[in-house]
């Protein structure tokens, strides 16, 4: 692969995405919770004399699990479907340029637009705690952290709806489709299973890892040093089988969740000859 030829297509997929609105209403209304949240934590702080860091990252994980998955897949849905649609694959196509190539710029331009957009509301979160003093930079980091992996394995889900679809329109309609299914009919699913079968805690956290919002929001949690009791059975069973290396297997399970959604996308696109 040729470096150079990346990195055009890659400047190119990132103007085109930061052109789109939906990403901005997403980035400029995640960006205005984080700010109200972080404010809003160390008034409590101050009123109550309690920590104000603590109560305003653990408010930000329920915010970065609604609006993370929402920026991802919109994103991605709207890369290939909308150049398939404008016909811009086919010129792509027509140059000396691989299949790979062209696949590997898209993808990374759309990442560098998802890290825009959440660089804004973790900037403005991080300016509150900022202003008052407070705030933890080690968690706070390890929260980014968990958050972009979180975002590149729902970009490369966005990728692989684009891959199936041929009109943005539908693209951007079956990526909301999968975001409410994703945040919402998961864990109606996973507490119908619990109730229906009642699997043993290992079978239990083995139901919540294979979806990548609940390996977040448990990473997210960890990360704060907080109790994994607040997660019942499983959280408890969680720590006491990995134990320090919980961290470790949940980043690498985030990232092997991006790297075979990417990897299935680009297996779909190759195989329809595009992208």
């Amino acid at each position: 692969m040729e470096p150079s030829l990346i990195w055009t297509i890659a400047q190119a997929e990132l103007r085109e995405a930061l052109r789109n609105k939906w990403l901005w209403l997403f980035a400029v209304g995640f960006a205005g919770l984080a700010l109200a949240l972080a404010r809003a934590g160390l008034s409590a702080a101050g009123y109550a004399g309690l920590g104000g860091f603590g109560r305003t990252a653990a408010s930000l994980i329920n915010a970065l699990l609604l609006f993370v998955p929402l920026i991802g897949l919109s994103v991605g849905a709207s890369s290939l479907a909308a150049d398939r649609e404008r016909g811009t694959l086919l010129f792509l196509l027509a140059q000396p340029v691989s299949r790979g190539e062209i696949f590997v710029g898209k993808a990374l331009g759309a990442a560098l637009a998802v890290l825009t957009a959440l660089a804004l509301g973790f900037g403005l979160a991080g300016l509150g705690l900022g202003m008052s003093g407070g705030g933890e930079t080690r968690i706070y980091l390890a929260l980014a952290g968990y958050t972009l992996l979180l975002a590149l394995a729902t970009l490369g889900l966005g990728f692989i709806i684009s891959s199936l679809t041929r009109k943005a329109a539908a693209a951007s309609g079956a990526a909301l489709i999968f975001w409410l299914a994703l945040v919402f009919l998961a864990d109606l699913g996973v507490l119908g299973a619990a109730i229906t079968w009642r699997p043993n805690p290992a079978g239990l956290l083995g139901m919540l890892l294979i979806n990548p919002l609940q390996i977040f929001k448990v990473g997210a949690i960890f990360s704060l040093r907080a109790s994994l009791d607040s997660l019942g059975p499983v959280g408890q069973y969680a720590l006491f089988r990995f134990g320090k290396q919980l961290p470790l297997l949940l980043t690498g399970l985030l990232a092997l969740w991006a790297l075979a959604a990417f990897a299935i996308a680009f297996a779909i696109s190759n195989r329809r000859g595009e992208g």
